[in-house]
């Protein structure tokens, strides 16, 4: 991978939307900005699977403060449903572990069954997953060989499209129907388990075959940068950081209620709820409050230019 004209400024900080490519992890990619930024203080929001591809929203320096409020936002995602196979993973990286032929399936039956799972569900985490339980990672028992039982938790599938219907080769390279679709999901939510679940609820099995996720909140793969280019030109990839908190609201603040933000002393409040960006007169990003009470406490102070 070609690199040049790395940025040396301690004050660099930003948010970088990269195009993650496959067979990397999150974590991965976060080892590869820290090389070509330069930096140690880097981090991402939204796990993607190694093999998933797409919107992966990076933070460098102080902008890293920030990631929290870009964690919990909707995403979406385009994959391929592969039926008739279940998988050890629940997608395409895993091994066969049962068959059922389902080749009399119809594109209405996949629609109606999809449909079925929008709105507020539970879902159980994947054993191949970053999940905790007891301390440790459940990807690391599962390659242990250990299985766990797992809490459901709750999640919200906002939309559950087939955009495609047809056949293709499965893992074992036999004749597969499958299907392309489209899921807005709540934070936290696997489409390797709704593939599964799917698979189940047509009376069969079913994996993920291909994942790339599309949007994370308002920056979508049209944002995204691959790796190469965001190390050919690392500041031209960087976004400010009130990019962050583009979709909250903001409230300029000057003189003395400035130095109060800056100090991340609480504010008096004026009613209402929720999370607000707070801007100096100068226009940089100070932090960021949310009310309780009578009074605005802040959640993150960054003070830094947008």
């Amino acid at each position: 991978m070609a690199r040049r004209a790395r940025p040396t400024d301690a004050d660099v900080h930003g948010i970088v939307v990269v195009d993650k490519p496959p067979g990397m992890t999150s974590h991965d990619v976060v080892a590869v900005l820290r090389r070509i930024y330069g930096l140690r203080r880097v981090g991402h929001a939204g796990t993607l699977d190694p093999d998933a591809t797409g919107v992966l929203l990076v933070g460098i320096g102080r902008a890293t403060r920030l990631l929290r409020f870009l964690q919990d936002t909707t995403k979406v995602y385009r994959g391929v449903v592969v039926f008739g196979t279940a998988t050890t993973t629940l997608d395409a990286s895993g091994t066969v572990t049962a068959r059922t032929a389902m080749d009399g399936l119809q594109r209405e039956q996949v629609e109606a069954a999809a449909a079925a799972s929008i709105g507020d569900i539970m879902q159980t985490p994947p054993m191949v997953s970053a999940v905790k339980v007891g301390g440790r990672r459940l990807h690391e028992l599962a390659r242990e060989g250990i299985e766990v039982e797992r809490a459901p938790r709750p999640v919200t599938i906002a939309r559950f499209e087939v955009e495609d219907f047809g056949e293709a080769p499965d893992l074992e390279g036999r004749a597969a129907p499958t299907a392309t679709v489209l899921v807005e999901c709540s934070s936290g939510t696997y489409v390797r388990v709704l593939a599964a679940d799917l698979g189940e609820a047509l009376g069969g099995h079913a994996h993920l075959g291909r994942l790339r996720r599309t949007a994370v909140g308002a920056f979508t793969d049209g944002d995204a940068r691959s790796l190469d280019v965001i190390a050919a030109e690392p500041l031209a990839a960087l976004l400010p950081p009130s990019e962050a908190v583009r979709g909250m609201a903001h409230l300029t603040v000057s003189g003395p209620l400035e130095v109060d933000v800056r100090r991340g002393r609480s504010l008096p409040g004026a009613g209402g709820s929720g999370s607000f960006a707070v801007f100096g007169e100068a226009g940089e990003l100070l932090a960021v409050y949310a009310m309780a009470g009578a009074e605005a406490r802040p959640l993150v102070v960054v003070g830094i230019d947008t």
